[in-house]
């Protein structure tokens, strides 16, 4: 008993010096060698927070629970750094009665609305998707195959290596018939929780971003007009009087990540270009005098529905050249946590999301390749059965009835042919008569010709 409570009081000791730790770094901007060159408090926040994750959680590989010592690791160090905002406040009215019965109105403080909104979301986010990883812990319908186990070896190892670019990773595997249809359910219906989760997050995360100001570092860095920052053929494609964003991407080839956000850097300027523009009221624009106030509208409109399209479809993607900006530029230590704590959240739903994709991949894989045996098999199967059960074809005398060449008598109840005394191939005489030829002019006169008389 007193060696268990020792043992506490010496691992709460060691926490304390760790959290001292942890926080002197914080306020030093993470310089610490004193030099004054460190980072605003907001992103050394916002990197711890990014950093803590990573060393806890890595890279998921395989849908498997977290270790208790890592999930008490992640819980408590995640609980130091959130506890920052419960000291970022606002003063809000409130009516306060006094001794002698006055009511009177005072300003209080309580935290910062939009904390006290999405810092208890996101906790809970963050403790579905732990919750999801345990569901897997008594799973046994599949299991995984690394490159380096001795199963991967001659012809096993092609077959057991993943196809994608991700060929680091371990591939899943399922029974030859596929799961089952229970675990095939449940696997479902976790995907579709952990999408939620993931579309959560992402809405925490846009709406932090948008909140944040755009650097002028980023808006100096910015061509003078959007069609600029697009190139002609994509500002013709979006000014266009028949747009269809799904068929615009389809014709922008993006077959990269590189690709994709690029893109996405290009329309994010170009939206940024045109609302300064839309909202200046002191500079004189030649643009504006050349569109309407409804087309810029309706082009804005349009470059932020593909945002929006691309951000769904695209979810894995690195952040633009305007989000790191305004992250690394921010001030608000609040918004960097909401930013920070949102965007592992919303990185960690989508590794989860792609494992459980590839575990139903391989399965569907096998579940086509049980069908494909099936069909082959029942196709055999068929082939042996009419090839039993179809007689062979007749030969011309028996379709007619005809005695055979090497047959004499043939027995009416064997047979059912004719009864033949003579081995001819054909028995029955012809009562045809020979023609008895005549000339020409015997046809004509009735006589004999000459030629008939000689």
């Amino acid at each position: 008993m007193v060696r268990a409570i020792g043992n506490a009081k010496d691992e709460q000791s060691s926490d304390m010096e760790l959290m001292k730790e942890r926080f002197a770094k914080l306020l030093l901007g993470e310089d610490m060698s004193g030099s004054g060159k460190g980072v605003s408090s907001a992103l050394a926040l916002s990197n711890a927070i990014t950093n803590t994750a990573a060393s806890v959680f890595g890279e998921i590989k395989k849908l498997e629970p977290m270790a208790a010592e890592r999930k008490a690791r992640w819980r408590k160090e995640i609980n130091w750094l959130l506890s920052v905002t419960d000291h970022i406040v606002e003063f809000v009215p409130s009516n306060q009665t006094a001794k002698d019965g006055t009511n009177m109105e005072i300003m209080v403080t309580r935290q910062r609305t939009d904390l006290q909104m999405n810092i208890p979301a996101l906790r809970k986010l963050d403790a579905m998707l732990i919750d999801c990883l345990n569901t897997f812990k008594d799973q046994n319908q599949f299991y995984y195959t690394d490159a380096s186990t001795d199963e991967d070896v001659g012809e096993q190892k092609g077959k057991n290596s993943r196809k994608d670019d991700k060929w680091w990773l371990p591939t899943p595997k399922v029974p030859p018939n596929g799961l089952s249809d229970f675990e095939r359910k449940w696997l479902q219906s976790q995907k579709e929780s952990v999408n939620q989760i993931l579309k959560a997050a992402m809405t925490i995360n846009a709406q932090v971003l948008a909140e944040m100001e755009i650097p002028e570092s980023y808006i100096d860095s910015l061509p003078k007009n959007g069609r600029a920052t697009l190139g002609d053929s994509i500002y013709k494609s979006i000014t266009d009087e028949y747009f269809d964003p799904d068929y615009f991407l389809t014709t922008m080839g993006l077959t990269s990540e590189h690709k994709i956000l690029e893109l996405k850097n290009k329309i994010e300027a170009s939206v940024v270009i045109w609302r300064r523009k839309m909202n200046s009221k002191t500079e004189k624009s030649t643009w504006s005098s050349a569109v309407s106030m409804e087309k810029r509208e309706l082009i804005e409109e349009r470059a932020e529905t593909i945002l929006l399209i691309l951000k769904h479809r695209y979810p894995g993607i690195p952040q633009s050249s305007l989000d790191i900006s305004k992250i690394q530029c921010n001030r608000d230590v609040g918004h960097a946590v909401l930013e920070s704590y949102s965007r592992i959240i919303e990185s960690l739903a989508y590794t989860v999301l792609s494992r459980i994709e590839d575990v139903i991949q391989a399965d569907s894989a096998a579940q086509s390749n049980c069908v494909k045996e099936t069909k082959k098999h029942d196709a055999l199967k068929e082939g042996v059965y009419a090839k039993e059960q179809v007689p062979t074809s007749m030969a011309l005398w028996e379709f007619m009835g005809w005695a055979p060449l090497d047959q004499g008598v043939v027995n009416e109840n064997k047979g059912g042919f004719m009864k033949f005394k003579d081995t001819k191939l054909l028995s029955k005489q012809s009562s045809i008569l020979p023609i008895k030829r005549t000339s020409y002019l015997e046809s004509i006169a009735g006589t004999r010709s000459p030629t008939a008389r000689h």
